[in-house]
């Protein structure tokens, strides 16, 4: 499955998992266990993770937090894990990747309301301004970014991005229907409630 994780590689028509969606080998087309249960929410589990760039205790926690608040815990699970600094730095298109916007979020180039912040885990709220700073906003692989966000989806409807000064606002908290990756929440949480 696609996770769109390596920047621009798989949004062309030449991508690996498009022309060749089984495993390596001679009986890799014929031979694929079934996967049932146990093994089809831990799939989602670590799809999710992949996907966000998180590691197993920083997920955890981040379900601990959802099933805290009020609301259907999947849904809240994801909204957190979209607000994210660094993944509300890469749905702004300022990096081709979470990774790279992660680098970016702990290098301190960004700076939420006025401030530096290198804290990727950092939730943002409704109102508050990303910006980068002036050295940053200079780098040539920044500016292609922000160019070529269009072909990687363009950027979601509750972010707001002002191309020509690299600053983004969140307009509001995102939805369940902002997060457009294949993702069965349910599981994650059948999963943990076990």
């Amino acid at each position: 499955m696609k996770l769109f994780l390596k920047g621009d590689r798989c949004f062309k028509d030449t991508c690996a998992i498009e022309k060749r969606n089984f495993p390596p080998g001679q009986h890799g087309r014929d031979h694929r266990p079934k996967t049932v249960g146990y093994g089809i929410q831990l799939r989602e589990k670590q799809k999710v993770r992949r996907i966000y760039g998180v590691l197993e205790k920083q997920f955890s926690n981040a379900f601990l937090k959802a099933t805290k608040k009020k609301g259907i815990t999947g849904e809240t699970l994801l909204i957190n894990l979209e607000r994210r600094l660094d993944s509300v730095v890469a749905r702004l298109g300022f990096a081709t990747s979470r990774d790279q916007a992660r680098q970016l979020v702990t290098h301190g180039h960004v700076m939420v309301n006025g401030r530096k912040v290198d804290i990727a885990s950092a939730l943002v709220n409704a109102g508050d301004v990303i910006t980068l700073r002036e050295r940053t906003k200079k780098v040539q692989r920044i500016l292609d970014s922000v160019a070529g966000i269009g072909g990687r989806g363009g950027v979601p409807a509750w972010l707001q991005l002002d191309a020509e000064n690299l600053r983004g606002t969140v307009v509001s908290l995102p939805k369940r229907e902002d997060i457009q990756m294949p993702i069965d929440e349910q599981l994650i949480v059948e999963l943990y409630s076990k």
